[in-house]
C-alpha cells in the first residue's frame, strides 16, 4: 500500500516537472523571438487609404516586394474620410519618394497585408515634411478596388446600352427591321438569279481594268512622245521665225536695190524712149516721103521747087 502511494507521488512530480519544462521552453522561445524583434531598429511611416481595410489587423505584415520588412502598428480614421495606417518598417528598407503602398488580400482567407513597391534607386529617400511627424507613403487602389471600379463602370455602361437598345428597338423600328430583312432576302434571290450576268459584267470590268492598266503603263511613253513633238514644233516655229526675219531683210535689201536701179535706169530709159520716139517720127516722115517720091531712093532727096515770084 505504501509503495503504491509512493509511485503515484513520483508520477505526479514527473508530470509537473514536464509541464513546467514545457512552459519554460515556450516562454524562452517567445522571449527569444520578441527579443530578436525588438533588437531591430524600426522607422515609423504613415499611409492613408481611401478604401476599406477590411481584413487588415494590427501587427499585419508589411512587405517590400514580397519580403516582410515591418508590421502594422496602428489603424485609425483620419477625420472620417480616410484610414490612417501607422507602419513600423525596418530601418534599412529603401523607402523612396516614389514608393507606393497597396493593400493586398491573401487568397480566399480575406487576411490583408500592406505591400510596398515602386521605389527606384535614383529617387531620394522619403522624409517627413516640416508640418508632419512621420513620413507619408503614397498609396494606390488595391486590385479588388480597381476590379470593383471597373466592374461598376462596365455594369453602368451595359445598363446605358440596354436602355438605348430598348429605345431604339421599339415597335416601329422592329417592323422596319423586319421589312429590311425581307428586302435583303429579295435582293439576295435576285442576285442569285442574275449570277451569270453579274459574272459577265465583272469579267468585262476586269478587262476594262486590264486595258486601263496597259494604257496607264504606256502613258509615260505617250507623254514623252508628245513632249518631243512639242519640242519639234517649237524648233520649227523658231526656224520659221528666223526664216521670216531673213526674208524680211532680203525683201528690204531687194526693195532698196530696186529703188537704186530705178533711180539710175529710169532717166536713161526715158531718154532712150524719147530718142526712139524721135526716130519713129523720122522714119514715119521718111516713109511718107518715099511714098510720095519713090525715086528718092535712087536719086536722093531733091530740093524743093520754088514757087512763083521766088
Amino acid at each position: 500500500m505504501g509503495a503504491s502511494v509512493e509511485t503515484k507521488v513520483n508520477y505526479t512530480i514527473v508530470g509537473l516537472f514536464v509541464i513546467l519544462l514545457f512552459i519554460a521552453m515556450v516562454a524562452g522561445i517567445l522571449w527569444l523571438s520578441g527579443a530578436a524583434q525588438y533588437r531591430k531598429n524600426y522607422d515609423t511611416y504613415l499611409a492613408y487609404m481611401k478604401e476599406s481595410v477590411a481584413g487588415l489587423n494590427l501587427n499585419a505584415p508589411v512587405k517590400y516586394r514580397g519580403v516582410e520588412v515591418g508590421r502594422v502598428k496602428r489603424i485609425s480614421l483620419d477625420h472620417g474620410e480616410r484610414v490612417r495606417l501607422e507602419l513600423d518598417i525596418e530601418h534599412d528598407t529603401p523607402i523612396k519618394e516614389n514608393t507606393i503602398a497597396v493593400l493586398r488580400v491573401q487568397g480566399l482567407t480575406g487576411i490583408a497585408q500592406v505591400e510596398l513597391s515602386g521605389g527606384t534607386r535614383e529617387a531620394p529617400d522619403l522624409k517627413a515634411k516640416p508640418d508632419e511627424k512621420y513620413p507619408v507613403i503614397k498609396t494606390a487602389p488595391s486590385l479588388l478596388m480597381r476590379m470593383d471600379t471597373a466592374i461598376t463602370d462596365l455594369l453602368s455602361s451595359l445598363n446605358q446600352v440596354s436602355v438605348r437598345l430598348s429605345g431604339v428597338l421599339d415597335d416601329d423600328n422592329r417592323l422596319a427591321f423586319r421589312n429590311m430583312m425581307a428586302d435583303m432576302a429579295t435582293l439576295t434571290a435576285t442576285l442569285a438569279a442574275r449570277k451569270e450576268s453579274i459574272d459577265t459584267s465583272l469579267q468585262g470590268a476586269a478587262r476594262t481594268m486590264d486595258n486601263t492598266a496597259k494604257v496607264s503603263a504606256e502613258l509615260p511613253q505617250l507623254i514623252d512622245r508628245m513632249s518631243k513633238s512639242v519640242a519639234a514644233l517649237e524648233k520649227m516655229a523658231k526656224d520659221a521665225s528666223r526664216a521670216s526675219m531673213a526674208v524680211h531683210k532680203t525683201a528690204e535689201g531687194v526693195s532698196n536695190g530696186m529703188i537704186q536701179v530705178t533711180d539710175s535706169i529710169v532717166p536713161e530709159l526715158e531718154r532712150a524712149v524719147a530718142e526712139m520716139r524721135d526716130l519713129s517720127t523720122t522714119l514715119k516722115r521718111v516713109s511718107e516721103e518715099v511714098e510720095r517720091s519713090p525715086n528718092m531712093l535712087l536719086l536722093g532727096k531733091q530740093p524743093d521747087k520754088r514757087g512763083p515770084g521766088e
